[in-house]
């Protein structure tokens, strides 16, 4: 009897404390549904203890827990930003968001609307132009910005940047220059897939050495490399083994 009053009163808390602090009001149901211990313990883990221990390892683990619950509170959230604010930055987070969900046509009009006036040629919201455009299907589009950015930006550097260069030329058929790009970019990509994409491109056209000595060598860096690299890295070190 005692246990249960307890966790009567921890529950009761806990709704008290969604509300007040103005969390999602899904908590609330799964606080009152699910079991006890369960639901409080999902509570504490995602809500309060990312706030007490301000890591990036338990922000990043909230984040994952609140969009499994509610995947577009965050697209909410940018949304709502972007129309109050209007400013550079909400727009971008919202766009960002927008690619994230594949409202991609959406998302390249925000970014467009963002670079104007002093951002008219920022090369981080070009570069995620580019990325939207890419994904929408459109490679033509997303190499012209890329090129215009490298035209308006020429120190600007970007792995990813580079990497999706290289696989805008491979869809429009520019494989040649797709294979330089590759080459040049995978030695010193941070991940294995731009090796990954140059071995299956090489793959493909025939060139089956060269594709087994990329493959080899990257198997070879990763098996020497820490342990949470190759965690990282798992689903492009699968493909890569893949080719072998």
């Amino acid at each position: 009897m005692l246990f249960l009053i307890v966790s009567i009163v921890i529950q009761a808390g806990l709704i008290v404390h969604v509300i007040k602090t103005g969390r999602n009001q899904l908590w609330i149901w799964v606080l009152i549904l699910l079991p006890f211990g369960v639901g409080a313990l999902a509570y504490l883990a995602v809500e309060i203890l990312p706030e007490l221990l301000g890591s990036r390892t338990a922000r990043r683990t909230a984040r994952g827990f609140r969009r499994a619950m509610d995947p577009g509170a965050d697209l909410r959230r940018y949304e709502d930003e972007a129309r109050v604010t209007g400013n550079v930055a909400s727009r971008q987070r919202y766009a960002e968001e927008l690619t994230r969900h594949q409202r991609y046509d959406e998302a390249i009009a925000q970014y467009t609307q963002a670079l104007s006036g002093l951002y008219e040629h920022d090369p981080n919201l070009m570069l995620g132009l580019a990325r939207a455009q890419f994904a929408s299907g459109d490679a033509r589009a997303a190499r012209a910005t890329l090129d215009e950015l490298i035209r308006q930006n020429p120190g600007f550097r970007s792995p990813d940047g580079h990497l999706l260069y290289a696989r805008a030329l491979a869809a429009e058929g520019e494989v040649a220059r797709a294979l330089e790009e590759y080459r040049v970019l995978a030695p010193s990509y941070p991940g294995a897939e731009a090796a990954v994409r140059y071995a299956q491109l090489l793959e493909a056209q025939g060139q089956h050495a060269e594709a087994q000595r990329v493959v080899r060598e990257l198997l070879e860096q990763a098996r020497i490399a820490p342990r949470h690299y190759r965690h990282a890295q798992r689903e492009w070190l699968e493909a890569a083994q893949k080719l072998l």
